[in-house]
């Protein structure tokens, strides 16, 4: 029956990387590749020194493991409609988690750099 689900699992994922997913560059060094990537945001709310709760995001990209080919590290950049979005740590839960049981699509965390130069 697992095996069953396992499958489900895969064919939604490779649905949703199909038909909901724009190009963008993915930038390390000096080195850059286009790849499809899925939008998404993470909502945070933290709790400052004097108690009062301040609400933010980060912007996520949901990329293939295997089609990007090497894990996600701090300061690489996707770039997107002349916009670039630097990789970032998440309070405690790196820069990256896996999007499903899965563990085939990166949810990479995300920072609004400003323009691509």
């Amino acid at each position: 029956m697992s095996n069953l689900l396992n499958s489900g699992l895969d064919w939604l994922e490779q649905r949703l990387l199909g038909f909901c997913s724009s190009p963008v560059e993915y930038r390390r060094d000096t080195q850059s590749q286009t790849i499809d990537a899925v939008y998404g945001k993470t909502d945070l709310e933290v709790e400052d020194q004097t108690g009062i709760s301040v609400s933010s995001f980060v912007w996520d990209f949901l990329i293939d493991a295997t089609t990007l080919g090497f894990e996600p590290a701090v300061g690489d950049l996707i770039v997107i409609n002349g916009r670039q979005f630097e990789v970032m740590n998440l309070s405690g839960q790196g820069c990256w988690r896996w999007t499903g049981p899965n563990r085939k699509t990166y949810r990479i965390h995300t920072k609004d750099s400003g323009d691509d130069v």
